[in-house]
């Protein structure tokens, strides 16, 4: 699966993953309020990549495909 890579200007280490066809259209209007300003990282294959810097791809790829996005997070401060 192919998908698109985002960082939100306004929230550090945070990033959007959406597909490549359907773009934010599954995104809810108010994450991308909250995001502000998304600039395109990279254009990203999934099955090239089974481990990504957060997570893996099967999860990232489960939520493209329930939800139409995926969202990552900065992880949490200790």
């Amino acid at each position: 699966m192919e998908c698109v890579v985002y960082r939100s200007a306004r929230k550090a280490d945070t990033y959007l993953f959406v597909e490549c066809a359907g773009g934010f259209s599954k995104v809810p209007a108010e994450l991308l309020q909250h995001l502000g300003r998304l600039e395109r990282v990279m254009d990203l294959d999934l099955a090239a990549r089974p481990k990504l810097a957060r997570t893996d791809s099967a999860t990232v790829e489960r939520h493209l495909v329930e939800d139409g996005y995926y969202l990552q997070l900065p992880p949490p401060v200790e």
